[in-house]
């Protein structure tokens, strides 16, 4: 019977019940409609029925079905194909978009069964009526490259058109549907959608069908002895111009089964029990009812679909990929259920990229490095300014017994470019990133850097701000007494500014101390235009109150700035160049204060560009050592070749030569006469005279 009309299916159904011969089985079926009714009732009639075109799904139930048979493999078995598929390109994330029909949500709901404990996820699922495109939105809002569809040919264009709008094909996409559709199928629906043609075929390229084989490819002979391509070919020749329809195969294999069931039939009734044969079968003898279904079970022979094998009533069968190029199915692929073997044909899959889709955005994290090139060229700078700092210290330990030199302190000098030193080291640990070292040597080198910067700082500043507490302090003397202040003294001064930074230094090391933090910033496609996105990530040396530990530090170094600038102005009519650093130091702390204001300010501003970042550090640390040790040791060096005797002298009045030491072992205890003030009106001879006392005393 192959009526699709229920009531029409049923009633020739119960005529050749009523009215026929008693039957041994029943072959056909092909409505689901139909064929799942009279499959339920055949248990009371012990009837075996074998279909070969009924591929729903729901006659799988052999609870509610136990004596329904077919040969064409159902919906549900392209399943465990498209499984094997997965597998074999390394997708582990789907996504599935099904057409709201039982049918296809029968295959969808297999699908989540058959997925489930292999190790594949099915990262969203959506579900349409007419409009797929929310659904579409949907798939690609969850980054979903694998998407496996369920649909008819209708929807299929509509699902195909809102791919192209929403960019969901080409090379980062792959779409896998049913293989079963009309050829040329879409130019039959292409004018009731909103779709170019072009758009529409663009979107197409490249999916994948899955459907059951009609035919095997394989040239064996089958148990009629015609290979498949004979059979094929004797088919074609019989049926003239004819309709050709894709179950024939499963049809003619179908009648192989029942003449094979049969015969298994009657071999098991003549070795077990001679006084019955098959055609004592009738509606009510159960016995025989279950011979024949048990001989239908173990029915195994090559036919031209393929080998035939029942599993619990269902066909073992051959899934077929083909794919869609360049306007036409190319076949692709093979699985096979009996051997769970997938096979794909030598080149015959086109990926429209240069590999296969990946089945997720991959996310590649990329450090943001310091350019190899830049920390080159900075470091090499660095090295020059270390190189100049190391030739005033050779030029002051050299000329320490210099009158020029011994009176500005050599030893503060001295500090002073260890400090610059110091400073010009931090250079090179601030270029080392992640590029260059481990992260636990990063995390180190956050606290190592920040160490040697402030003790550097402090030190050059340090002791340039204590020479000038030395004259402050002796010039200022109202009193006149004697006063001799040691370099020992000046060394304390420093010692105690280090002190203080040693202890803001240690509490925010054991309190607070500086780790490695990595920050993530927006995902950006490859530039190599690779199927993946670029997430940069920057390394930080943060902690949790760094705002608090750096306003601690910039308070204790601006007032150590603004007392300097106090130094420097009390002192600076002092007119012993000698002595007097005052308006040197002036121009370094203006110079050094608006470098590090405006480089603090753009180095937080660039703080997701490293190298912006790193080469403003450290040019104003470059800048910043560099102006300072050139202003306090240039002048020198220039005065020591040309006057260096003008230089320890009144720039208001020459000294005689009988001016004596007292105190040798202080060389740097040397002072000079107070500026006599213009606005004073005692006559020259009486200020003289209260110098030369003065001079004496000295």
């Amino acid at each position: 019977f192959f009526q699709c009309d229920n009531a029409k299916g049923l009633k020739a159904f119960y005529d050749a019940i009523k009215y026929g011969p008693n039957h041994l089985m029943v072959f056909g079926g092909v409505c689901a409609t139909v064929t799942s009714i009279i499959a339920e009732s055949l248990k009371g009639w012990n009837l075996v029925q074998l279909s070969f075109a009924a591929t729903t799904p729901e006659l799988a139930d052999k609870k509610k079905y136990p004596y329904f048979f077919r040969t064409v493999p159902s919906d549900n078995a392209v399943n465990p194909a498209i499984l094997k598929l997965l597998k074999h390109y390394h997708w582990k994330r789907v996504g599935t978009l099904t057409q709201d029909v039982q049918r296809f949500s029968e295959v969808r709901n297999d699908l989540t069964g058959v997925l489930y404990g292999e190790g594949i996820e099915i990262s969203d699922t959506e579900s349409f009526s007419n409009d797929p495109c929310t659904s579409v939105k949907k798939l690609k809002g969850n980054d979903v490259r694998i998407i496996l569809g369920q649909f008819d040919e209708e929807m299929a264009v509509k699902v195909f058109c809102c791919a192209y709008d929403e960019e969901m094909y080409g090379s980062k996409y792959q779409w896998i549907i049913p293989g079963w559709y009309e050829n040329l199928w879409w130019e039959s629906w292409i004018n009731s959608s909103q779709c170019l043609s072009k758009n529409l075929l663009a979107a197409m390229e490249g999916y994948i069908g899955v459907d059951f084989e009609p035919l095997s490819s394989k040239t064996n002979k089958t148990i009629s002895g015609r290979t498949p391509q004979q059979y094929e070919k004797e088919y074609n020749a019989k049926r003239g111009d004819g309709q050709s329809s894709k179950f024939h195969g499963y049809a003619y294999d179908g009648i192989w089964v029942i003449a094979r069931t049969l015969q298994r039939a009657m071999n098991y009734l003549n070795s077990t029990n001679k006084h019955q044969k098959i055609e004592d079968f009738n509606y009510t003898n159960h016995k025989l009812g279950k011979i024949f279904l048990n001989a239908m079970n173990e029915t195994r022979f090559f036919g031209v679909t393929g080998e035939v094998v029942f599993r619990n009533g269902e066909r073992m069968g051959t899934i077929k990929f083909t794919q869609f190029q360049e306007q036409k199915e190319v076949k692709v692929g093979e699985y096979n259920a009996v051997d769970d073997k997938l096979v794909i044909i030598n080149n015959s899959i086109r990926f429209q990229g240069l590999e296969p889709p990946k089945d997720k955005t991959i996310i590649q994290e990329e450090l943001r490095k310091i350019s190899l090139p830049l920390y080159s060229i900075l470091s090499a700078l660095t090295i020059l300014g270390m190189i100049m700092a190391s030739a005033f210290l050779f030029f002051n330990i050299k000329n320490r017994n210099q009158k020029l030199i011994k009176m500005s302190s050599p030893y503060m000098n001295n500090l002073i470019i260890l400090g610059g030193m110091l400073s010009y080291a931090s250079i090179f640990l601030f270029g080392l990133d992640g590029s260059f070292v481990s992260e636990k040597t990063f995390e180190t080198l956050c606290t190592v850097r920040t160490w040697i910067l402030t003790v550097g700082y402090t030190t050059a500043f340090g002791a340039m701000f204590a020479k000038t507490w030395r004259v402050h302090a002796i010039f200022k003397n109202v009193k006149m007494k004697k006063k001799i202040i040691k370099d020992q003294k000046l060394l304390g001064i420093v010692g105690g500014m280090l002190l203080i930074d040693l202890c803001i230094l240690i509490c925010w090391q054991v309190v607070d101390p500086l780790r490695r933090t990595v920050e993530k910033y927006n995902m950006e496609p490859d530039p190599a235009g690779r199927d993946i996105s670029i997430r940069p990530i920057l390394e930080h040396c943060e902690n949790t109150h760094m705002t608090i530990w750096l306003g601690i530090v910039y308070a204790y170094k601006g007032l150590l700035m603004l007392f300097g600038c106090f130094l420097a102005w009390e002192t600076r009519n002092v007119s012993i160049p000698a002595l007097n650093d005052s308006k040197y130091i002036g121009m370094s702390v203006y110079n050094v204060g608006i470098m590090c204001i405006i480089g603090a300010a753009v180095s937080f501003l660039t703080r997701d560009q490293p190298n912006v970042q790193f080469c403003i550090v450290a040019l104003v640390i470059i800048f910043c050592s560099t102006i300072t040790l050139c202003l306090v040791f240039v002048p020198k060096l220039i005065t020591l070749r040309t006057n260096p005797d003008a230089a320890t002298q009144n720039r208001r009045f020459q000294f005689t030569q009988n001016q004596k030491k007292e105190d040798s072992k202080t060389s740097t205890s040397v002072t000079s006469v107070n500026q006599a003030s213009t606005s004073r009106l005692e006559g020259l001879q009486s200020e003289n005279h209260r110098l030369r006392m003065k001079i004496t005393e000295v």
